[in-house]
């Protein structure tokens, strides 16, 4: 059970987390059935621009740890409410590297892949990270009604 060792619970993650699991629960998936794959989980998240951008950008970083990963990424089913170690440092690195920690979410990433990879590999969950934050931004400005908190 290595890498899938229940962590946390899917309720217990921030969205953009949740999306990140989600995608990474569906990616294998994408080639085989274009209706179950990561694009309608970006979509139901963000604008279709937006989407398109953070699935480029999280192909990237799949691809590059489908290739060059140090093992195989364990993941749970697409349902499921648990949260393996895998599925969790791969969205912990997505979001530290987002928040512009790169030294910490390189850190992270040298568990994954050999150092040469690590730059495009952080560089590319920057970019996806980010797209996820300002969806989720976006999402909390639309149903709350305003950008910030009010003071008076």
């Amino acid at each position: 059970m290595r890498g899938g060792f229940p962590v946390a619970t899917y309720d217990d993650l921030s969205g953009p987390e949740q999306a990140l699991v989600a995608v990474l629960r569906r990616w294998p998936d994408e080639a085989r059935e274009a209706g179950n794959g990561i694009g309608p989980v970006l979509r139901a998240w963000m604008a279709p621009a937006a989407a398109m951008r953070c699935r480029q950008a999280l192909e990237a970083v799949l691809g590059i740890l489908a290739r060059h990963g140090r093992r195989k990424l364990v993941r749970h089913r697409p349902n499921c409410s648990c949260v393996g170690a895998d599925e969790a440092v791969f969205a912990h690195l997505v979001m530290t590297a987002a928040t512009g920690e790169r030294e910490d979410a390189m850190l992270i990433g040298s568990l994954m892949v050999d150092g040469p990879l690590l730059l495009p590999l952080v560089d590319a969950a920057r970019t996806a990270g980010l797209v996820l934050c300002r969806a989720d931004l976006a999402g909390r400005r639309d149903r709350s009604g305003h950008a910030g908190a009010t003071v008076h």
